[in-house]
């Protein structure tokens, strides 16, 4: 039974989010800030769960993270 369906990209940010004391929400709402686009839990569990490619939204989280492009790449 696989429990964690989280991409490397996903346990990063998840990992990321923690180390600083945020919440997924406060990510969503940074996202949707730096892009205009609209993110909710549904779509960025999608993203982070490598159910949907988003370029665009990855690097925005990639920048407000400070965390490399080439996890998201990898997973």
């Amino acid at each position: 039974m696989n429990f964690c369906k989280f991409t490397e990209f996903g346990l990063c940010v998840k990992t990321e989010l923690l180390k600083r004391g945020k919440t997924q929400k406060w990510l969503e709402e940074s996202v949707t800030q730096k892009t205009g686009l609209s993110i909710d839990n549904g779509y960025m569990y999608k993203i982070l769960t490598g159910q949907r490619k988003a370029p665009k939204i990855v690097s925005a989280i990639c920048e407000i993270l400070n965390i490399s492009e080439s996890v998201s790449e990898s997973s």
